[in-house]
C-alpha cells in the first residue's frame, strides 16, 4: 500500500488548502471525504477580505456578490446603514467553493478520494490531518478535541422576485439581540438571498421560530425558503488539544469558529496555514502554539462582545451602532486587525465600553 506524507480527511476549505499548502510544499498527499463533490453544505456563503487574504487560491471564479453596506438591526426594528470604503465581505455558496478549492488542491497534485470513508486510526501516512468538521470523527480517533461546545445555526434560500433584489443589493443585513447568544441574518447571493439564524445549543428546539421572525422581518412566509438545513458551530475552549504526535485538526473539526459572528472562513484557512507549516517542519506540537497566538485575542474579544449582547442588549446596541464601532469592524472584515484589541485612539472606546458590559 502507498504510503504518504500526509492523509487529510475531509474535503472541505480547511481540508482542501491544507492538502494544497503542503502538495505546493513537494508533499505526498491524500485527501478522502465521504461526499462526492459539488455537494451543499450548510453556511452563509460569506468570504470576509481578511478570509481571502488568507486563502491561498484566488477564490474570485466562484463569487457572486461583493459587498459593501453592511445593515445592522435592532430587534428587527432601529437600524443603522454602514457603507464600507471598498467591499468587505464577498458572498459566495459553499457547494461552489468546496469544489472549487477541491480541484486546485487535486491540480496540485493531491490524490482526491471522493465517496469514501477511511479509518484515522490506520492510515497509510506519518500525519493525519481531521478536515470533518462539527460532526467528523477524526478528532476523537486522534484523541482530540474533548473541550469543543457547541452552537446551532438553522438556514435556507429564497431567490429574487420573493424579495426586492434591490433591497440587498451588495449588502449584508445583521439582526441582533433578539437570539440568545446568536443573530439573524440576510446575505445577498447571485441569484437568491440566504437567511438564517445562528444561536447557542439550547436554542435548538426554538431554532425555527427564530428563523420565522427573521422572515416575517423582512416580508417573507417562512414556507418561502427553499433547501433549509441546521448544522452544529462547534467553539473551541480555551486549552483544547488540537494536535498530537499523531496528528492534528484544522477548521470546525478544530473547533475554530469565531463565537459572536459564527464565521469560521478566515479560522480554516489560517489554521491550514499552520497545520501545513508544522507538518512540513515535523513539529506537530508547534501547530496549536501558532494557532492560539493567532486567534486567542481575537476568539477572546468575540466571547466578551458575545456576553454583552446577551445580557445588556439595548446598550451594547447603542455602542455597537456607534460610527466609532464601524470603523473597528471595517478594519477587521479588511484584515487591516487581527483583534480588536490591536485598535488605538478614540476608536477603542466602544470597544473598552463593550468588554466592561461583559463583565458586569
Amino acid at each position: 500500500m502507498k504510503r504518504y506524507d500526509a492523509v487529510v480527511v475531509g474535503g472541505g476549505p480547511a481540508g482542501s488548502t491544507t492538502a494544497w499548502r503542503l502538495a505546493d510544499a513537494g508533499a505526498s498527499v491524500l485527501l478522502v471525504d465521504k461526499a462526492r463533490f459539488p455537494r451543499d453544505k450548510p453556511c452563509g456563503g460569506g468570504l470576509t477580505i481578511r478570509a481571502v487574504r488568507q486563502c491561498p487560491v484566488d477564490p474570485s471564479p466562484i463569487v457572486e456578490e461583493e459587498v459593501d453596506l453592511v445593515e445592522l438591526r435592532f430587534r428587527y426594528g432601529d437600524s443603522v446603514l454602514r457603507h464600507a470604503r471598498t467591499p468587505v465581505i464577498r458572498m459566495t455558496q459553499r457547494r461552489r467553493l468546496d469544489a472549487f478549492l477541491l480541484d486546485a488542491a487535486r491540480e496540485k497534485g493531491v490524490e482526491v478520494r471522493e465517496g469514501t470513508t477511511i479509518d484515522a486510526a490506520d492510515v497509510p501516512a506519518d500525519v493525519v490531518v481531521g478536515a470533518d468538521g462539527a460532526n467528523g470523527t477524526t478528532a476523537r480517533a486522534l484523541g482530540l478535541g474533548a473541550g469543543i461546545v457547541h452552537g446551532v445555526a438553522y438556514e435556507g434560500n429564497v431567490g429574487y422576485g420573493a424579495v426586492d433584489r434591490a433591497r440587498y443589493d451588495r449588502r449584508a443585513v445583521v439582526e441582533l439581540a433578539d437570539i440568545p447568544g446568536g443573530y439573524g441574518w440576510v446575505f445577498a447571493k447571485g441569484d437568491h438571498v440566504n437567511i438564517g439564524v445562528g444561536a447557542w445549543q439550547s436554542e435548538g428546539p426554538r431554532i425555527r421560530e427564530h428563523l420565522a421572525r427573521v422572515c416575517e422581518a423582512h416580508g417573507l412566509d417562512p414556507s418561502q425558503l427553499e433547501n433549509l438545513r441546521g448544522h452544529r458551530l462547534p467553539l473551541r475552549r480555551p486549552g483544547t488539544r488540537i494536535a498530537n504526535e499523531r496528528g492534528l485538526l484544522v477548521g470546525d473539526a478544530a473547533g475554530l469558529i469565531d463565537p459572536v459572528s459564527g464565521d469560521g472562513m478566515y479560522e480554516c484557512f489560517l489554521s491550514s496555514r499552520y497545520a501545513a507549516e508544522a507538518i512540513l517542519a515535523g513539529d506537530l506540537a508547534s501547530y496549536e502554539g501558532a494557532v492560539e497566538t493567532a486567534l486567542a485575542p481575537l476568539h477572546r474579544a468575540s466571547w466578551k462582545l458575545k456576553r454583552a449582547l446577551d445580557r445588556w442588549p439595548r446598550t451594547s446596541w447603542r455602542v455597537a451602532r456607534t460610527e466609532l464601532l464601524w470603523r473597528s469592524v471595517e478594519r477587521l472584515l479588511l484584515g487591516d486587525l487581527s483583534a480588536p484589541g490591536e485598535q488605538h485612539g478614540v476608536a477603542r472606546i466602544p470597544l473598552r465600553a463593550l468588554e466592561l458590559l461583559s463583565r458586569t
